[in-house]
């Protein structure tokens, strides 16, 4: 095997190692959020997704650039050895994340009212003051994320995901219950519900921030080690901010930008409805089907996406600097195919079962199950256009082109503010117009990102195996299940029986498709999670 396949072998493992672990955590989300969504209700959901969109903006503008930032920059220090370099960007970022975090927190707790006001959902503000101190906690974690993945280690940071997730899982669905309970008497009894459920996000974060200091600490040796070797020249604190400031900028811009469409969703749906004379009631049960049950479910194959990018960064990083560009090129091309093997069949199989998995997942919420399965039905499409924007971003940022995914995202996000606008104003889409706007605003995003990526890498895609078979294979893959699923639930009326054997046929028939229509090399399929089984059944089978 050649270095470079080898170095990009490498890369897909530490991916897949992220990817395996964001899956994780969507799932643990997904299953505790089936069981606090029957908790808190339609009203309760409703407030509870509020409340994430304003406190996921301020950790936008605070932290959530952190870990990307730091990755990046130590990478580059460290690919060329310069270990204390690398070890002054970590401990620079840290002063930098604690001041952050610390303004953001105060804006969010003593702002919380105000917010709560502008967003039209007076109950917002109890579950805002219970995440404001978060911030601070997941801002530290960000630098610490950041650092072991720029060192091109995706283990921590997985192994920390996962914990952060299952304490999160285990204290917001309980303390989601107790408060209700607690406070069943009160007509904010949705608002304490969704304070409830906050607290777990609190308790995870802390959670993981413990683990990650231990790994920290276990990990010195080695830094100690690699700064009493390191004779390069040292780079100025100066210097240093300089760095963080031109890296984090852009990232913080961009990723507003994708939050604040979701905060702007809220808002005009929130005003125009009421408006329109729609009740308040109505309108936050609206808004948690949306944001607890379409939102939730598109996200758990999307983990993927995020994790790819995540992990992609540093190792092109690398490359980049070195000046090994057909690295970067191989690197790009393996990022972009795992992804799409992953979202056409999440998204088509999410269309064609989009009714029997809301039925499933959110049994008790009956009164707009309707409206779900129609969002899911007509918005699953959005996991393609979402997994290649995220991707082609993230290319973009590693190699120096830090303000071009800004500017497309901005031209995405007028577009999307008109579109949303329009529909809600003169159309009686009413909440189907927010899913609108979220297929739009990524599909803008990925054209734009990738006649970038074309002009500045000199690269092009390869087409048949990255779009078109995934394609092909999906819609067999959906004909396959829909028409089980019909099947069973004629024979035996069970919509459980029929979701689980529908999935799994669908697993097979895709996998099988995939691999007959020569979708995978065998290289390929050696590199992914659990390869070297999945090469063997497949041996075995005849489908290589």
């Amino acid at each position: 095997m050649s270095a470079s396949k080898k170095k990009t072998n490498d890369f897909l493992k530490q991916g897949s190692i992220l990817a395996v672990a964001g899956i994780l955590c969507r799932v643990i989300g997904l299953i505790y959020r089936i069981p606090m969504a029957n908790i808190l209700g339609e009203e309760g959901n409703g407030i509870y997704g509020v409340a994430f969109n304003l406190y996921n903006l301020m950790l936008l503008l605070s932290s959530y650039s952190l870990p990307l930032a730091v990755s990046k920059l130590v990478a580059t220090k460290n690919v060329k050895k310069e270990y204390r370099n690398a070890y002054r960007i970590f401990k620079n970022a840290m002063y930098f994340a604690l001041a952050s975090g610390m303004f953001a927190c105060s804006i969010l707790y003593f702002g919380a009212d105000a917010l709560a006001d502008a967003a039209k959902y007076p109950g917002v503000s109890m579950p805002l003051r219970v995440l404001a101190p978060t911030i601070i906690v997941v801002a530290i974690i960000g630098v610490l994320r950041g650092f072991f993945q720029g060192k091109n280690t995706m283990v921590p940071t997985a192994l920390s995901q996962i914990l952060e997730q299952i304490i999160n899982a285990i204290v917001s669905v309980y303390a989601a219950y107790a408060f209700m309970k607690a406070n069943s008497a009160s007509d904010d009894i949705s608002a304490y519900g969704a304070m409830g459920g906050t607290w777990g996000t609190f308790w995870g974060a802390v959670t993981a921030l413990i683990f990650l200091i231990f790994v920290f600490l276990l990990y010195y040796p080695t830094i100690n080690r690699q700064l009493h070797r390191d004779k390069n020249p040292r780079v100025g604190n100066k210097e240093i901010y300089r760095m963080l400031f031109y890296t984090i900028t852009p990232v913080i811009l961009s990723q507003t930008v994708f939050q604040i469409s979701s905060t702007i969703d809220v808002a005009l749906f929130g005003n125009i409805m009421a408006a329109k004379g729609v009740d308040e009631t109505v309108r936050n049960s609206l808004q948690g089907v949306f944001s607890s049950q379409y939102t939730v479910l598109i996200n758990v194959p999307l983990g993927i996406a995020t994790a790819m990018g995540t992990s992609m960064i540093p190792s092109i990083v690398s490359s980049f600097t070195l000046e090994h560009f057909k690295e970067v090129k191989e690197k790009v091309r393996s990022v972009v195919k795992f992804n799409m093997l992953i979202a056409f069949p999440s998204a088509l199989g999410l269309t064609v079962l989009a009714g029997p998995i809301t039925t499933l997942l959110f049994p008790s919420l009956v009164q707009y199950r309707t409206v779900a399965t129609g969002l899911l039905t007509m918005g699953s499409m959005a996991i393609i256009f979402y997994a290649l924007s995220t991707v082609t971003s993230g290319i973009l940022q590693a190699v120096n082109q830090m303000r071009i995914p800004v500017i497309h995202s901005v031209i995405s996000l007028a577009l999307h503010i008109v579109i949303v606008f329009v529909l809600l104003q003169f159309t009686d889409f009413g909440i189907y117009s927010l899913v609108a706007g979220t297929v739009t605003f990524p599909l803008v995003v990925c054209i734009l990102n990738w006649n970038s990526v074309r002009k500045i890498l000199h690269y092009k895609q390869e087409i048949r195996t990255t779009f078109l078979i995934p394609f092909l294979s999906s819609v067999i893959m959906a004909v396959a299940a829909f028409g089980v699923y019909q099947g069973i639930y004629a024979i035996l009326h069970s919509n459980l029986i029929g979701v689980m054997v529908s999935v799994i046929v669908a697993v097979i028939v895709y996998c099988v498709s995939i691999l007959l229509l020569k979708g995978v090399s065998d290289e390929e399929l050696v590199n992914m999670p659990m390869g070297d089984k999945l090469y063997w059944i497949a041996q075995k089978l005849h489908l290589i």
